[in-house]
C-alpha cells in the first residue's frame, strides 16, 4: 500500500517539475529576448532564426518515433498548420516580442497570466473543455482562475512602496540602453498577443483531429512560422544588418530559445498534456512572473514593488485552487482520453512566448 502510494505520488510530481522546467527555460528566454531587443535585434529575423533551429531539434523526434505513421499531407492539414504556426508563433509571438520591446520584462510577463484564462474561456465555448460549475471542483477551479487575472491586474495597475533586494547590483548596459519605449503600444501588443495564444491553443485540436503526428506537427509548424516571418521581416526591412547573425548573445538567444523553449518544452509539454490535460500547463505560465521579477531585482537591481507581491500572492492562490480543482475532476469524474497531441511552446506563454508559450499547451480532443 505504501509502495503503491509513492508511486503515484512519484508519477503525480512528474508533471509539476516537467511544467517547473518549462517555466525556467521561459524566464531565462524572457530575460535574454529584452537584452537582445534593447540591442536591437530585428523581431522577425528573431523568429524565423529560432524556429529553424526549432525545427532541427524536433526532426530526430519525427523521424525516429514517427517513422512509420502514414497519415498524408492533404491541403486541409497544410491549411491547419499554416494556421497554427500563424496563431502560436508568427502572430502570438511577434506581438509579444513587440510589446515586451516596449515595457519591460516583469510587466510583459503579466500579460502571460492572462493566457489560462482565454484558453479556459476558448475551450467552454468551444466544448472542449467543460467548466463543471455544477460541482465544487468546478467552482474552485473558476475561482482560481479569477485569482489568477486578479494577482496579473494588481501587479500591473498597482505598485505602492518599493524596495530592492540586491543594493550593490547595476543594471546591465544592454538593459538601460536607450531605447524608447511606448507603453500604450506595448500594452494593445501583449493584449493581442494573449488572444492569439488563446486561439492556438483552440487550434490544436482542429488540428489534431486531421493530423494526428505530434512532432511532425511540430517541425512542420516551426519550417511554416520560419518561411512566415522571414516573408514579412523581408517586407519590413531587408538590410543584411538586421538579419546578419554574430557570436554574440543574439546567437546564444536563437539557440537558447530554438533548443529549449521550442524542442525541450514541445516534449515536456506534449507530455503533460497527455497525462493532465490542456488547462494543467498553462495555469503554470504566472510562475515566470514570479521568477523573472526575482531574477530581475537580484542580477539586475530592479525594484520590487508591493503590488507585485501582492499580485503573486494572489496568483499562488489562485494556481494552486486550480489545480486542487484540476485534480478533483481527474479524480472524481470520467474524463475523455487523449487521441494524441501537437505543441509547441508557448512564450508563454509563453511564452511564447509565450508562451508559450514560449507559448505553451494544446487542447483535449472532445469525444
Amino acid at each position: 500500500m505504501a509502495t503503491m502510494g509513492f508511486k503515484e505520488c512519484y508519477e503525480s510530481s512528474k508533471a509539476v517539475v516537467s511544467m517547473l522546467l518549462v517555466q525556467a527555460f521561459a524566464t531565462g528566454l524572457q530575460l535574454l529576448s529584452k537584452v537582445v531587443l534593447n540591442d536591437g535585434t530585428f523581431i522577425f529575423a528573431l523568429l524565423a532564426y529560432r524556429h529553424v533551429v526549432g525545427a532541427v531539434c524536433v526532426a530526430p523526434f519525427a523521424f525516429y518515433f514517427e517513422r512509420g505513421n502514414t497519415t498524408k499531407l492533404s491541403l486541409k492539414v497544410w491549411i491547419w498548420l499554416f494556421i497554427n504556426a500563424m496563431t502560436g508563433i508568427s502572430l502570438s509571438m511577434g506581438l509579444y516580442y513587440y510589446g515586451l520591446r516596449d515595457t519591460t520584462a516583469t510587466y510583459a510577463n503579466n500579460f502571460l497570466n492572462m493566457i489560462p484564462i482565454a484558453t479556459f474561456v476558448f475551450s467552454i465555448i468551444l466544448r472542449a473543455e467543460s467548466s463543471r460549475l455544477n460541482t465544487r471542483a468546478g467552482k474552485v477551479k473558476t475561482i482560481g482562475a479569477i485569482f489568477c487575472v486578479a494577482g496579473a491586474l494588481t501587479t500591473i495597475f498597482y505598485q505602492g512602496k518599493s524596495f530592492h533586494i540586491n543594493h550593490q547590483c547595476t543594471r546591465s548596459h544592454a538593459i538601460t540602453k536607450n531605447i524608447r519605449s511606448n507603453w500604450t503600444r506595448g500594452t494593445l501588443m501583449l493584449v493581442g498577443s494573449c488572444l492569439s495564444y488563446g486561439i492556438w491553443f483552440v487550434v490544436q485540436v482542429k488540428l489534431i483531429r486531421v493530423f494526428p503526428r505530434k512532432y511532425w506537427s511540430a517541425l512542420l509548424t516551426c519550417v511554416i512560422a520560419s518561411v512566415q516571418a522571414a516573408t514579412v521581416g523581408l517586407c519590413i526591412d531587408r538590410r543584411m544588418k538586421s538579419w546578419s547573425l554574430g557570436l554574440d548573445l543574439q546567437l546564444i538567444t536563437i539557440v537558447y530559445s530554438g533548443a529549449l523553449s521550442t524542442a525541450a518544452t514541445f516534449c515536456l509539454i506534449s507530455w503533460v498534456i497527455v497525462k493532465r490535460g490542456p488547462t494543467f500547463p498553462s495555469m503554470f505560465n504566472p510562475l515566470t512572473l514570479i521568477f523573472v521579477a526575482l531574477l530581475e531585482a537580484l542580477m539586475l537591481g530592479e525594484a520590487i514593488h508591493l503590488g507585485t507581491g501582492v499580485g503573486t500572492i494572489l496568483i499562488l492562490v489562485g494556481i494552486y485552487s486550480f489545480l486542487w480543482g484540476k485534480r478533483k475532476e481527474l479524480r472524481t469524474n470520467s474524463v475523455p482520453p487523449v487521441n494524441d497531441v501537437s505543441a509547441m511552446d508557448v512564450e508563454a506563454a509563453a511564452d511564447e512566448p509565450m508562451a508559450t508559450p514560449l507559448p505553451k499547451a494544446m487542447m483535449v480532443v472532445p469525444k
